[in-house]
């Protein structure tokens, strides 16, 4: 399957949380259906990206990464690459590397969508699809100068400025997610 096929399938399959949600699923599904290259960064109308919020084993903590053109702490995530062969691996992939933590486990539905403007390409839009991610009790930051200004873990109740709302939206919704999983029964994890 293709990262293009797994990305609509994964939309298709997931239950929007409230209406606006639901209107970014199906615009995000309209987009795919109208752009073949709607997973690469070439798509000026618009490409899918994927991301997520890496919380500490017990909940209580998020990684945020101090990205370097916006100067604002973000969730780590970015842009599909052509060895992505899933939404969900292309946001361990980006977890992983913008966090320097191995052993990330992504939980396999969406708990967010987030459309927004960015520069790239002379300016255009990212689809993103952001996950709920855990990492190891161990979990060591390690930042990579090339992703990042700084790395740091927060407090989910008390995330740093300059953020923005949607990354407290995101870590609200993940923040769920994980307290879901700790106290439900287990699901199995997707991995690539």
């Amino acid at each position: 399957m293709s990262l293009h096929a797994d990305a609509r399938e994964v939309l298709a399959g997931w239950a929007a949380p409230d209406a606006e949600q639901e209107g970014l699923r199906s615009s995000y599904l309209a987009h795919l259906d109208e752009h073949a290259d709607a997973m690469r960064r070439e798509c000026l109308p618009g490409h899918l990206t994927a991301s997520a919020a890496v919380l500490s084993a017990d909940g209580s903590h998020v990684v945020l990464t101090l990205h370097k053109m916006l100067r604002m702490w973000l969730q780590t995530g970015g842009h599909c690459e052509p060895e992505d062969t899933t939404l969900v691996a292309s946001a361990l992939r980006e977890a992983t590397e913008e966090s320097g933590i191995h052993g990330v486990r992504v939980l396999p539905d969406p708990v967010r969508l987030d459309r927004h403007a960015v520069p790239c390409g002379g300016g255009t839009h990212h689809l993103d699809v952001q996950f709920a991610a855990v990492a190891p009790e161990d979990a060591v930051l390690v930042r990579d100068p090339d992703e990042s200004t700084d790395l740091g873990w927060f407090p989910v109740r008390e995330l740093p400025d300059p953020t923005d709302d949607s990354v407290r939206a995101l870590v609200r919704a993940a923040s769920r997610a994980v307290a879901a999983e700790n106290t439900g029964p287990r699901r199995p994890s997707s991995s690539p």
